[in-house]
């Protein structure tokens, strides 16, 4: 038994295409879908459960009818990540546990008014919970806000999804060093930058990041319009176990 990962969202805060830009890459998103990225999210099926991760797009109500969602995980409270949760809320006669990082500020008043969101079980740096067969553990990362990766760990292998961060914290490195993974998803708004990057890696952060783990494959997520302009030219540059993830792929582990 293992688990499956579908990328709902692959864009970072603006998203693809970016309001008001003519940019190739803006206008090609624009004629064919394909090439549209919504707010950097996923959902993980595990044993007929549905886990989000992030709430940052809009119709996740339509998206998700009740009963179908079991839980978040919510990486952090940026509001590209959290701002679907502010009509999930009002929902009726049912608890939807979100399972985030500690943040004492959250994201606007999701914890005055939390409605049917449960907040009350935030994690711990490495805690790790069963979900079925699964184990989950959550790792730090480095942004400007208190932020959470996820590591899947099944009898089939290892699944990390580390959004958003630049570059990785040590105790984060080096516990993820010890563990082989099949699948590594990795922030990488940036297209290479002339000075080091913040809070979001740059493509040669995110390879330096992955350089020190065993992987057998990364995807590349959280992808800027400037950064798929970039692709556009120079896709051909990175390594053979890196690719791009596209909004509505699949991964199983």
């Amino acid at each position: 038994m293992g688990l499956s990962l579908e990328f709902l969202g692959t864009g970072d805060s603006a998203q693809v295409p970016v309001y008001n830009c003519l940019c190739v890459a803006c206008r090609r998103a624009r004629a064919d879908s394909h090439f549209r990225r919504r707010p950097c999210s996923a959902v993980v099926r595990i044993a007929g459960q549905q886990w989000l991760i992030d709430g940052g797009r809009m119709d996740l109500a339509e998206r998700f009818p009740a009963p179908m969602l079991t839980g978040i995980l919510q990486t952090h409270y940026h509001p590209d990540h959290a701002q679907g949760l502010l009509h999930l809320r009002w929902g009726v006669n049912m608890q939807l546990p979100v399972w985030g990082p500690v943040d004492e500020v959250g994201f606007a008043d999701l914890y005055k008014h939390p409605g049917i969101l449960d907040f009350s079980q935030p994690w711990r740096p490495f805690e790790s919970r069963r979900i079925a067969h699964v184990t989950v553990t959550a790792v730090p990362l480095q942004h400007s806000r208190p932020c959470m990766g996820y590591v899947f760990e099944s009898a089939k292998g290892r699944v990390a999804y580390l959004t958003d961060t630049v570059g990785l914290a040590p105790e984060t490195q080096a516990w993820l060093a010890q563990r082989p993974l099949r699948y590594c998803i990795v922030d990488c708004t940036h297209p290479p930058q002339a000075t080091p990057p913040r809070n979001h890696n740059d493509v040669p952060s995110a390879l330096a990041m992955c350089a020190e783990l065993d992987i057998e494959q990364v995807y590349l997520t959280h992808i800027s319009h400037e950064m798929d302009q970039w692709l556009e030219t120079h896709a051909d540059e990175l390594p053979s176990h890196v690719q791009v993830a596209r909004d509505g792929m699949f991964l199983f582990c």
